[in-house]
C-alpha cells in the first residue's frame, strides 16, 4: 500500500542545494526557500552552534510534514581547514615585501605576530613554499622557520587581512587527519540527528572515507558521504574515492585556490563524467550566484555557469554565501531554477547511452544491464514514466545516471531514502509498503501515480523491479505496461 507522504510539484531535473545561514534560518525563511525550488538543505558546520542547527532540522522536518515535502538535509564538516586567528581592529593592510610571523601561540594579529589554527605548520612547510590567505586575495612566501616553531613569511601579494580569514597551502602536504576533534564531535550530532548526508571537507585519499565510514557503521547509521573534491591529492586517486563515496562535491572554491585557475573547468567537467560513469550524484558548489548576495540579478557570467553544470550532467547546484547571507535568498533560488528550467527545456539530450554502458566488471553487472535497457525501452518507446523499486537506493542511483528522458519516479520502503534521494537528478521518490508479489506492486505504483495526475490512461510505463519480491534480490526484472 502506497502512503501519500510526497507532495507531487513540478520540479527541476537538476537539484538546488541552498546552504542555511543567518538570511533563511528561521522557519518562514525557510520554508520560502522550499516553495521556491530547494531540494537540498546544507548546514555548515564550520558556523554556528548545535543548538542553533537542532532548531533549523526541526523547522525543515516541519517544513517537510506540512508541505508533503521531501527535502534532503546535508551536514558539511568543517575539516582540516586553516584560518588566521583574530586581527586587531579585524582589519590590517599588509604589503607586498612586508615580513610577517605566523605563530601556533593564540594572539590578537599585528603585523609582529598572526596566530594560526595549524599547529604542525612549522614542521610541514618549507622554504619557498606559498601560502595563499582568504582564497589567494593575499599570498605570502615562506623566508624562514624559528626554533620557537614560527614560521616567517614575506608577502608577495598585498591587501586586506581580516579576523578568521582560511589558508590553503598548495605546496605543502598537510598532516592534519582528515577528521578532527571538531568534525568528530560534529559528526556525533550528525548521527544523533539521523542527517541524510555528510560531506567530508578537504578528501586527500580514500583513507579518509573509509574512516568516516567506519565511524557511521559503528553508530549504524544511514546517512550517506559526499566527498567534497577541494585537494590536489584527491585528484590523484579520484576513481577510489568515487567508488568509496556515496556522492561527489566539485568544491571548486578551494580547489581554484589550491591549483591553477585555468584547470579547474576541466576538472569539473572530467569529475561529473566520472561520477555519471559510476553512479554517483555530483553536486557542483561555490560561487554559482555570489553577485547575487547583494544584486536582484546575477552576472551574465554566472548564468552561464550555472547552465554549464546543467549541460555537463550535474546532480545539483550549489548555493553558498548566496542563501546563507545574501539580501535576496528566496529571489536567488527562484533564478537559479529558472535557469536550469530554460537548458532542460531544450532538445539537449542529457542521455549519453553510447557512454553509459553496463560494465562487465561491475559486481552489479546484470542489474546495471536491467536499469540501461529499462531507459533504453523507456526512449524507444516514448514511455509516460519510468518507475523504479529501491531498498538500498542503488537501482535509483543507477536510473538516474543514464539521464533518461522519461519521468522517473522511485518507490521504496525504507523511509531514509525518500529524502536523500533528492539529491539526485531527476528522481522523485514516494514511500510505499511492501506488497506480496511483483504485479501487484507495479499495478499499486502506477494506480498511485494515475491518482495523482502523473498518469493517463493510455500512457506507457516502463517498470524495474526484483522478484521473488521476499528475497529483495537486486533489481532483475524489465516490465512495460500500458495504463488502463
Amino acid at each position: 500500500m502506497i502512503k501519500n507522504t510526497t507532495k507531487v510539484m513540478p520540479q527541476n531535473r537538476t537539484k538546488i542545494v541552498a546552504t542555511v545561514g543567518p538570511a533563511c534560518d528561521s522557519y518562514e525563511g525557510l520554508k520560502e526557500l522550499a516553495e521556491a525550488g530547494v531540494n537540498v538543505f546544507r548546514l555548515n558546520f564550520s558556523h554556528g552552534t548545535h543548538e542553533d542547527k537542532a532548531q533549523v532540522i526541526e523547522h525543515i522536518r516541519k517544513i517537510n510534514h506540512s508541505l508533503g515535502l521531501s527535502i534532503s538535509i546535508l551536514g558539511d564538516l568543517q575539516g582540516p581547514k586553516l584560518r588566521v586567528g583574530e586581527i586587531e581592529n579585524n582589519h590590517l593592510d599588509v604589503k607586498v615585501g612586508d615580513i610577517l610571523t605566523f605563530t601556533n601561540e593564540k594572539c590578537v594579529g599585528t603585523l609582529d605576530k598572526i596566530f594560526v589554527s595549524y599547529p604542525n605548520l612549522s614542521e610541514d612547510v618549507r622554504i619557498g613554499n606559498i601560502i595563499m590567505i582568504d582564497d589567494g586575495k593575499i599570498e605570502v612566501k615562506v623566508v624562514g622557520i624559528t626554533k620557537e616553531k614560527e614560521v616567517k613569511v614575506q608577502v608577495t601579494l598585498g591587501g586586506v587581512l581580516s579576523s578568521k580569514k582560511g589558508i590553503n597551502l598548495p605546496d605543502t602536504k598537510i598532516s592534519l587527519p582528515g577528521l578532527t576533534d571538531k568534525d568528530l564531535v560534529d559528526l556525533e550530532f550528525i548521527i544523533a540527528q539521523e542527517l541524510d548526508w555528510v560531506a567530508l571537507s578537504f578528501v586527500r585519499s580514500v583513507k579518509d572515507i573509509i574512516l568516516l565510514r567506519y565511524k557511521l557503521q559503528e553508530k549504524k547509521s544511514k546517512t550517506k558521504i559526499i566527498a567534497k573534491i577541494e585537494k590536489p591529492e584527491a585528484l590523484l586517486c579520484i576513481r577510489d574515492i568515487i567508488i568509496e563515496s556515496d556522492a561527489i562535491m566539485v568544491a571548486r572554491g578551494d580547489l581554484g585556490v589550491e591549483l591553477p585557475i585555468e584547470k579547474v573547468p576541466l576538472i569539473q567537467r572530467d569529475l561529473i563524467r566520472k561520477c555519471l560513469h559510476r553512479a554517483k550524484p555530483v553536486i557542483v558548489a561555490t560561487q554559482m550566484m555570489e553577485s547575487m548576495i547583494d544584486r536582484v540579478k546575477p552576472n551574465r557570467s554566472e548564468i552561464t555557469d550555472v547552465a554549464n553544470a546543467v549541460l555537463e550532467g550535474a546532480d545539483a547546484v550549489m548555493l553558498s554565501g548566496e542563501t546563507a547571507a545574501g539580501n535576496h535568498p528566496a529571489l536567488v533560488v527562484q533564478t537559479m531554477c529558472k535557469i536550469i528550467e530554460q537548458v532542460e527545456n531544450t532538445e539537449y539530450r542529457y542521455n549519453r547511452e553510447e557512454d553509459l554502458k553496463p560494465q562487465t566488471h561491475s559486481p552489479s553487472f546484470l542489474s546495471d544491464a536491467v536499469c540501461y535497457n529499462a531507459c533504453k525501452m523507456a526512449q524507444d518507446v516514448n514511455a509516460n514514466a519510468l518507475i523504479g523499486t529501491t531498498q538500498s537506493g542503488y537501482t535509483a542511483f543507477m536510473l538516474s545516471s543514464y539521464r533518461p528522458k522519461s519521468p522517473m519516479y522511485i518507490f521504496t520502503k525504507e523511509k531514509s531514502l525518500v529524502t536523500q534521494l533528492s539529491l539526485s537528478w531527476g528522481v522523485r521518490v514516494f514511500y510505499s509498503d511492501e506488497e506480496s508479489t511483483l504485479d501487484d506492486i507495479i499495478t499499486s505504483q502506477i494506480s498511485y501515480l494515475k491518482d495523482k495526475g502523473l498518469l493517463e490512461t493510455g500512457d506507457v510505463v516502463v517498470s524495474t523491479g526484483s522478484t521473488p519480491v521476499h528475497l529483495h534480490l537486486p533489481t532483475n526484472v524489465l516490465k512495460i505496461t500500458k495504463v488502463e
